[in-house]
């Protein structure tokens, strides 16, 4: 079968509260869905948001990427769409991850599978994601943290900004008022070598599962310096984008972990390649996400169980933000519990 045509669609979901990092605040998901068609009238549906701040992309330029490429695609099989895709689009890579996963999506309404075999999974026990813990004041965060435990969510990413301080604060508020919660810290660039350590002290008799890129991802000298010095384990994400930033970050021990995310990567042909690496290496791995839809957070659900072996952290939390339930998901959410829907 053969693509005839690939359209575009801007969508919107409202969160609960704002989503505040240390790189951007917002109080919806946007992002872009991409269609796929082919002769037959099968339809496959991809997804990328915008975060122009991690990956250069907002949405004008996510809708011109895939403008742009779209008649390369016209008559191709999906298979041959697939390889055009990674061999010569020169896109950004959150436009890419859209039009990888319709592509997959496509594929496997024309042949009849369900994701599950495509990626070949055979446990179905319930995988475990972290909620986010928006940056904010100590004492909302910390009412966030207890609201979250109380729903049963247990695993808490912690946004924190600049102020190692207020980091000090509230991941130590946090581990003594809630000491059953596994407390992850991402700095999302916002700390130097100087105020990573003064973190890293600052927690000597506390249980912290990693710190997330406590430096700007281009400075891979202090990120190895800090993974060396640390007794907490640090995980790479801004500064790992493709299998390349993979292997130069960890055949230089600059980071403990990496977090593979299909926005930052191109996809879910790119993902599973450092998922496969990540596998024969020993890597342990995150499997995350930007702030996203539901399709592409679907698609990234399936991996982290295909790939549960490596993949020690799930950061897949968005349909918790969302203000309303999806309908559009194959999983159910429960506390931080994600399970096969029926």
């Amino acid at each position: 079968m053969k693509i005839t045509n690939i359209t575009t669609q801007v969508k919107q979901i409202e969160l609960k509260t704002p989503f505040k990092t240390a790189l951007r605040e917002t109080s919806h998901v946007e992002f872009v869905r991409v269609f796929v068609e082919d002769d037959a009238g099968n339809v496959g549906i991809g997804e990328a948001p915008a975060t122009k701040a991690i990956t250069g992309e907002d949405i004008e330029i996510i809708l011109e990427s895939v403008q742009s490429v779209k008649e390369s695609f016209l008559t191709l099989t999906c298979k041959e769409a697939l390889e055009f895709l990674h061999t010569s689009c020169k896109i950004g890579s959150s436009a890419k991850a859209a039009l990888d996963m319709a592509f997959i999506s496509l594929h496997l309404k024309e042949t009849n599978q369900t994701m599950a075999s495509y990626f070949g999974i055979k446990n179905l026990t319930p995988i475990k994601t972290d909620v986010t813990i928006s940056l904010n004041s100590v004492d909302a965060m910390m009412q966030d943290a207890k609201k979250a435990y109380e729903e049963g969510k247990y695993i808490l990413k912690v946004k924190v900004g600049s102020d190692v301080l207020h980091a000090v604060d509230i991941v130590r508020r946090i581990a003594k008022e809630l000491p059953s919660c596994e407390i992850l810290v991402d700095a999302n660039q916002a700390w130097n070598f100087e105020s990573t350590l003064l973190f890293i002290k600052n927690m000597f008799d506390l249980k912290v599962e990693l710190i997330e890129q406590p430096v700007v991802a281009a400075d891979l000298d202090t990120l190895k310096k800090i993974t060396h010095f640390s007794s907490i384990p640090i995980l790479a994400d801004e500064a790992v984008f493709n299998l390349e930033d993979v292997k130069k970050v960890m055949e230089s021990q600059s980071a403990n972990m990496i977090n593979i995310k299909l926005m930052k990567c191109g996809g879910v042909t790119k993902a599973i390649e450092i998922l496969e690496y990540a596998r024969q290496n020993n890597i342990t791995c995150m499997l995350g996400s930007m702030l996203e839809g539901p399709y592409s957070i679907n698609i990234a659900l399936y991996l982290a169980f295909a790939y549960r072996d490596v993949v020690r952290y799930v950061d897949l939390d968005s349909p918790l933000l969302y203000k309303e339930p999806s309908s559009e998901l194959d999983f159910i959410f429960s506390g931080c519990e994600i399970l096969f829907k029926n």
